[in-house]
């Protein structure tokens, strides 16, 4: 259980206060946790904090921990379901990279909705970069500095909506997970990145080959560059 966010709280404060109770928990699920345990951390700023109890256990595969991104993916299809009027359940292939942070990357270059390309669709890119990629990454402080608390409710379905896919699969549809990066997409490996992924069997496997375009290139670098600023930033953690 991470210490939540609040009013005009910095990711930088958080990691502090975070970093020793996910050092402490990471080694507990080393010591007792079976070794097919599935981790998802949601505490902010999850990213790292998976990073951390990751690397607190060092008996566990590195894959048994993640990071919840779904939140954000869920909110990206809410985001396309308004902009196209179309319902939430027929749009596929939506991805977002990176951190759990406003500079993720949700892209929907490879979506469709109702088996018609989304980018077709919606055909402007003017849109993307200035309403749609901030408007998801910066709900979750939209919704703090509305309600003084962040979003619990939907943190709690989208936990819940992680969960069900990883253990029961998701029949080949895409969805986010903040995973160990396997070197995929140029992203070191061990890195905690949010990526597309199919599940069954209990395991995830990224999407692979996917083309990069610049545009796309410059979000995923900067939310790669805070990655690892905040891994620099806890590494006296981690000894």
């Amino acid at each position: 259980g991470s210490r939540p966010r609040g009013p005009g709280m910095e990711r930088a404060e958080l990691l502090a206060v975070n970093g020793a109770i996910f050092t402490a928990q990471g080694k507990a699920l080393n010591k007792v946790a079976k070794r097919d345990v599935k981790v998802l951390v949601v505490g902010n700023p999850a990213n790292t904090n998976a990073y951390i109890a990751m690397k607190s256990a060092p008996d566990l595969d590195p894959k048994n921990f993640t990071a919840m991104l779904r939140l954000d993916h869920n909110r990206a299809l809410s985001q396309l379901s308004a902009k196209l009027g179309k319902p939430v359940a027929g749009i596929e292939k939506l991805a977002v990279w990176g951190n759990h942070s406003p500079t993720m990357y949700p892209d929907y270059r490879f979506a469709t909705a109702d088996g018609a390309s989304v980018g077709d669709a919606i055909n402007d890119q003017e849109w993307n970069a200035s309403t749609f990629i901030p408007t998801v990454g910066k709900r979750g402080a939209a919704i703090i500095e509305a309600r003084g608390l962040s979003s619990a409710a939907s943190a709690a379905n989208a936990a819940i909506d992680h969960i069900r896919d990883w253990v029961l699969g998701t029949n080949g549809k895409w969805v986010t997970m903040g995973v160990p990066s396997d070197g995929s997409y140029g992203i070191p490996e061990g890195v905690m990145f949010g990526f597309p992924v199919t599940t069954e069997n209990g395991k995830y496997t990224i999407v692979k080959d996917l083309p990069i375009d610049d545009f796309s290139q410059k979000y995923i670098d900067k939310t790669l560059a805070e990655l690892e600023e905040e891994r620099s930033g806890v590494a006296h953690l981690l000894g």
